[in-house]
């Protein structure tokens, strides 16, 4: 029985899908207590079919991990299925060009793309969310957010 290849870059549509403002889960290393950490991320773009950038600010517990620990876990709940994505993270920056907040910009060279929905189901709602505070500014930082992520 042959095994099947597990895909080392996202498709088409995957990349589409992420560049429209998903809910991500990254997963990293705690670098205090070495124990898995999963955050919530808004700010994140496929750059190519195979690297994926996201910003987080420059103080937090994600930047700190990813310094300690470049093995990383991006979770994209969507396209009827739960998506894995395994990769090294590098900080591109340390302050973002052209961002008002102090954000760090990350980027995760993938490795291998995996199906994580479990057998038999399949995603038939993507997860949704809205900005809640102050909606103007929130559009205006994710404008300027997205635009430094792909420069």
């Amino acid at each position: 029985m042959m095994s099947k290849s597990i895909p080392s870059t996202l498709t088409q549509e995957q990349i589409a899908f992420m560049n429209d403002k998903p809910l991500i889960l990254l997963s990293t290393i705690d670098a205090e207590t070495n124990t898995p950490n999963t955050s919530a991320i808004s700010w994140v773009k496929a750059y190519s079919e195979s690297a994926v950038r996201f910003a987080v600010t420059s103080n937090s517990r994600t930047a700190a991990n990813v310094k300690a620990n470049p093995r990383v876990s991006l979770t994209m709940i969507g396209l009827g299925t739960v998506s894995s994505i395994i990769g090294h993270a590098k900080i591109l920056e340390e302050k973002m060009e052209g961002v008002a907040m102090p954000l760090v910009k990350i980027e995760v060279q993938i490795e291998a793309v995996f199906d994580s929905m479990f057998w038999g189901a399949a995603i038939t709602q993507n997860p949704d969310y809205e900005k809640t505070a102050n909606v103007e500014k929130a559009k205006a930082l994710d404008e300027q957010v997205f635009a430094a992520l792909l420069s």
